[in-house]
């Protein structure tokens, strides 16, 4: 081999060897003025973000969150545009639900701290903002706000963990997440909530949250399908979930879902006339198969089912949540409960 090949063969294995941006944050052991690898990982996803917005390199990002308690004291903003459908932007935990020595416990928990802001009726307080293309949140906990939501004619405080304003992006996964809260101390006001296109609720568990997720509007332009699958929605004071007219009944795929000891199933915005599928899924326990929502501030409006196509979907039943915390499924389908067969919840492997 002459010393021109030999230079371009390790020229080609030094390519080749090139990782993708990976930043590693725990709470307890880290410094933001780390560098963030796993030895030395950063303090805080405000600082990740930072230093993923201003790293143009072509190349995919991970961000990895070890276990422990996630204070997020100002909204997590991404901001870089460099990503694509290949080399995407992915928030995950260290340890994912489908690793052998996963627990419950030691799932990252985030929880929103953030000062309150104006919003729609009321004040609101937003967590992870990924406002760019090709994002994916993986393996994580979010809390419930320490703020206490109230009502008292004209105000509501309330949380929104992962928020996505522009209404022109695209593809956001949101895969083996739990949403955790409590509607007296730790209320969780939606768990998602995303303008644009391609919001992917993939394999998820809201417990106890007020709206699970917001498929909210977009531009009016094209993008990629929208998803719910093999989640499970228990006890949703409000609704099961929201889709609006941005939300096109032909391009969102409903399946594998149970939504149990609900409010409302179904919501829709007033007026609207999308037509929806849903299959292989139950609904057990709600008050309304489905409705019609107005605002943060408002009940819901019982309407018929007429815009929504069900083929085998269950909507009798009774189904139950595992509450030993030492059981690897843990605020899921307790063994046995209806809906086993419907693989929904954290876990993409058999157990």
């Amino acid at each position: 081999m002459t010393k021109h090949a030999f230079s371009f063969l390790l020229l080609m294995l030094g390519i080749s060897l090139v990782q993708a941006e990976q930043l590693y944050v725990n709470p307890q052991t880290g410094n933001d003025t780390y560098s963030g690898t796993k030895t030395h990982p950063l303090k805080t996803l405000l600082e990740a973000a930072k230093r993923v917005n201003v790293n143009k390199e072509p190349e995919a990002t991970t961000i990895i969150l070890s276990e422990g308690v996630h204070l997020l004291t100002q909204t997590v903003i991404f901001t870089n545009d460099k990503y694509t459908l290949k080399n995407r932007l992915a928030i995950r935990a260290d340890v994912m639900p489908d690793d052998a020595d996963w627990t419950p416990q030691k799932m990252p928990v985030v929880v929103t701290v953030v000062p309150l802001e104006p919003g729609i009726g009321g004040q609101e307080a937003k967590g992870i903002q990924p406002e760019i293309n090709h994002v994916t949140i993986e393996g994580l906990r979010f809390a419930g706000s320490p703020d206490y939501s109230y009502m008292d004619g004209t105000n509501l405080r309330r949380s929104y963990p992962i928020w996505r304003d522009g209404k022109s992006l695209d593809d956001l996964l949101i895969s083996q997440c739990l949403f955790a809260g409590n509607a007296d101390v730790l209320p969780l006001h939606v768990g998602v909530i995303a303008n644009g296109y391609g919001l992917v609720i993939d394999h998820c568990v809201f417990f106890n949250c007020k709206i699970p997720v917001v498929f909210w509007k977009n531009d009016g332009g094209s993008g990629s399908r929208s998803a719910m699958r093999y989640s499970l929605v228990y006890g949703g004071y409000f609704c099961g979930v929201w889709t609006t007219q941005g939300t096109h009944g032909d391009e969102f795929d409903f399946h594998h879902n149970i939504i149990a000891n609900t409010n409302t199933v179904w919501i829709r915005e007033k007026g609207s006339k999308r037509r929806y599928k849903a299959s292989d899924s139950i609904f057990a326990g709600y008050t309304k198969l489905a409705g019609y929502g107005n605002g943060p501030l408002s009940d819901s409006d019982a309407t018929s089912t007429d815009f929504l196509e069900m083929n085998n979907v269950q909507t009798t039943g009774t189904i139950t949540i595992e509450k030993d915390q030492g059981k690897r499924n843990y605020l899921q389908l307790a063994e046995g409960s209806a809906g086993s067969n419907l693989k929904a919840g954290l876990f993409k492997k058999n157990q």
